[in-house]
């Protein structure tokens, strides 16, 4: 393995940048060429046809199967215009990845020659042999009739020699077996319930759309180095390796000058990225050394997801035409920042309204406050829900540490924004309002546009912060589907402002005026929600205690922040907005206490064979030289020459063995430990075994290798080091 190790890095020393070559001289040349976008549709579409999709688009409306044919068609032209041969329906199962079968548009005429086919019926609907992925029980593995269905919302597009068509993944008995399914039910009830609320402010809304502009962070490491850490390999992050000297303790890599070669790996991430319309817009250097930044421009929830989801895969592509693997595990290297999705969130109207940016008049800046407020309310109502969607075996290391938010749910606003709520919730009574209250609410609702000028500050140390016209969850792990924290986060608020609207009505149906009503509502829940806001400093002990008399969850075990999906509170929100029933709740729950399992079991195998079969029998081999060594020095020295000259190398010997034996003993009770949890039948119950038993296990056994780390020969070494993994050459 040192042999191996060597060989890696005299191979990544002589990488040399991919020169990459754009295909157009503008991005606008060749932006989306690869996507069935409207203006493809229009080319390539009867105007009937057409007129169907984009009203499938716009309003749901369904697609009769006759125009679903032509639709096919004209899509199929297109596809093979651009050289794709195959089709496939991508969809996103309980994996938290994507998944695809591709079919070829050939089939043989009959008489002896091939025809290329593809029909409305392929195109809306196929039946995957897909019964292994993860169910929850909703499926067996011998019932293979999963169904994929066609989503007219997300465009479809050319990857390779593929036409790939976005869909949803659903059971034979109608149950989602997916992210996308719940969330677009999550988007379709937010819609209804918005519109409702916006009436009171803009009769001309007609449409409202959730909106999510993901930041993803990742890690770059050379391949040849990844490849020379198994540990790396078969779970993305290192299960062991001492601290750099330096790593990122100057503070020199965040916004620094990009390495050439990563450059060239951007610029061509960047060409693919937008050829398929995903529209990119930033990239950096982050933090830690060897980690970077991209981000988009917002677009539409259920399309930006699918853009995340299909970027994540793009990324891994165009890292292997420049020598390197993308790594997106939310804690890949122990003492450096780990990678978080920040998902920046908002809500905007058909008419052009962002509803969580204020306006140029108190009209429009009630309708700000109305959704600031019933959004505060909704994440502070289901804290538990929201945690429990980022929560998982990866984002446990990262949250809480010095580049993450902490394991409590908490909203920041600024003290100007706080300052007003609280002085609305003094002000307004639920008696009736003199012309002077009026007045002076009115002129302070006025004033929210100077107030965000000064006040967009992010705390990096809040979950859940206000940066002027969107809140930014930043809770959410690297390698995640965002669709989980959509689907909660977006129905969490279509349900508060149905609840919103209902009480409103039931005042003004008492002879109050509507904009004295929203007030009576708005102050009540800014005082309900008053515990979700915190503008200090999360990573603080005082605020774990604070958070804790607020009636904030601060659980931190995973398995039981789980459990928060089968709750009584969440059933009941899933059910009133028809995205979720019990057995779905219940089945993703499982998966959840399942994947969990898988991942930490399978580290502890991990770590187990890299310690026994890598690291000790390299550091025994080391402590035998030593032994030779002294023995040496001891026949060529008198006993007391022999004391002073070998005392180190004596210490040494002594501290190997006392360091192997508590390994040897720990891996040992670990196997055994591991094998008494995996007869747990009850995964829940086999999930808090390995959180509470096993996983403490890690850090005892990294610690003692990564002092040995320290003390054998850095020749012998038979992994790559920190200082080689994190520093791109």
């Amino acid at each position: 393995m040192a042999t191996l190790r060597f060989k890696a890095l005299e191979e990544t020393l002589k990488r040399k940048p991919v020169e990459v070559t754009a295909p157009g001289a503008n991005v606008s040349d060749y932006y989306g060429m690869y996507v069935f976008d409207r203006q493809k549709m229009e080319k390539h579409l009867p105007k009937e046809a057409f007129k169907a999709v984009v009203g499938a688009i716009d309003n749901g409306n369904r697609i009769d199967l006759k125009i679903a044919d032509q639709i096919a068609m004209g899509m199929k032209t297109w596809a093979m215009n651009l050289g794709a041969t195959h089709y496939t329906h991508w969809f996103q199962p309980l994996t938290e990845g994507t998944a695809e079968k591709h079919d070829t548009f050939a089939e043989p005429s009959g008489t002896g020659n091939a025809i290329e086919v593809f029909s409305g019926k392929l195109l809306v609907q196929q039946e995957p042999d897909a019964s292994s992925f993860p169910s929850g029980g909703i499926r067996n593995t011998f019932e293979a009739r999963g169904y994929t269905a066609w989503d007219p919302s997300s465009p479809a597009f050319i990857l390779d020699d593929t036409l790939i068509i976005p869909t949803i993944f659903i059971s034979y008995t109608g149950e989602a077996l997916d992210y996308k399914t719940p969330l677009l039910k999550a988007l379709h009830y937010l819609d209804k319930a918005a519109v409702e609320v916006c009436q009171y402010f803009d009769k001309d809304v007609t449409k409202v759309n959730s909106n999510l502009g993901w930041e993803q962070e990742y890690f770059l490491v050379d391949e040849a180095i990844y490849n020379a850490r198994p540990d790396l390999v078969l779970t993305d992050r290192t299960l062991m390796g001492h601290a750099s000297a330096k790593n990122q303790q100057l503070e020199d890599q965040y916004f620094g000058q990009i390495p050439r070669r990563v450059i060239a790996f951007m610029k061509d991430l960047e060409f693919e990225s937008y050829k398929l319309g995903i529209p990119v817009k930033t990239r950096h250097n982050e933090v830690a050394p060897n980690q970077f930044e991209l981000a988009p421009i917002y677009e539409e929830t259920n399309l930006a997801n699918d853009h995340n989801l299909l970027i994540m895969m793009i990324m891994r592509i165009v890292a292997r035409r420049h020598n390197f693997k993308v790594v997106l595990h939310e804690k890949p290297f122990a003492g450096v920042n780990g990678s978080g999705k920040h998902n920046n969130w908002s809500v905007s109207t058909d008419t052009g309204v962002n509803l969580l940016s204020p306006g140029k008049t108190p009209k429009s800046n009630m309708q700000f406050l109305t959704f600031l407020v019933n959004t505060l309310a909704a994440v502070y109502k289901h804290n538990a829900l929201l945690k429990a969607s980022i929560a998982s075996s990866g984002n446990q290391h990262r949250l809480g540490a010095n580049e993450a938010p902490p394991a409590i749910i908490s909203a920041f606003l600024g003290r100007q924004l706080t300052k007003m709520l609280d002085e609305i919730e003094t002000r307004v009574t639920e008696e009736k309002m003199s012309p002077e209250e009026k007045t002076a609410i009115k002129l302070d609702i006025g004033k929210i546009p100077e107030i965000l000028l000064d006040n967009t500050d992010r705390n990096r140390t809040s979950a859940f912060a206000f940066t002027g016209n969107r809140f930014e969850f930043r809770a959410v792990g690297s390698s995640a589907n965002c669709a989980s924290p959509m689907i909660a986060l977006n129905t969490a608020l279509a349900v508060q402002l149905v609840d919103f609207k209902i009480e409103v009505d039931a005042i003004i149906e008492k002879g109050v005026k509507k904009d004295e009503a929203i007030l009576q509502v708005l102050r009540k829940l800014i005082k309900q929600s008053k515990p979700i806001r915190f503008d200090g400093n999360g990573y603080s002990d005082e605020w774990k205690v604070e958070a804790e008399k607020r009636g904030l969850d601060c659980e931190s075990c995973v398995p039981l922040i789980y459990d928060a999906y089968v709750s009584e509170q969440s059933r009941e929100l899933f059910k009133r907005a028809k995205v979720y029933n019990d057995r779905e709740m219940e089945a993703r729950t499982e998966v959840r206490y399942e994947l969990y399992v898988k991942k930490v079991q399978i580290e502890a195998r991990v770590l187990g064979d890299l310690a026994m079969n890598h690291i000790l029998p390299t550091v025994l081999e080391y402590q035998t030289m030593l032994i030779n060594n002294a023995q040496g020095l001891k026949n060529l020295y008198s006993p007391e020459e022999f004391k002073v000259l070998a005392t180190r190398r004596l210490e040494l010997i002594k501290e190997i063995s006392e360091r192997v034996d508590i390994i040897e003993n720990k891996v040992n009770e670990m196997v055994e430990a591991r094998k008494l949890a995996n007869n747990i039948e009850v995964e829940r119950e086999k999930a808090l075994a390995y959180a509470n038993v096993i996983f403490p296990f890690f850090d005892e056994i990294r610690y003692h290798i990564d002092k040995l780390e320290l003390i054998v020969d850095n020749e012998k070494w038979p992994l790559p080091k920190y200082r080689e993994l994190l520093f791109i050459r």
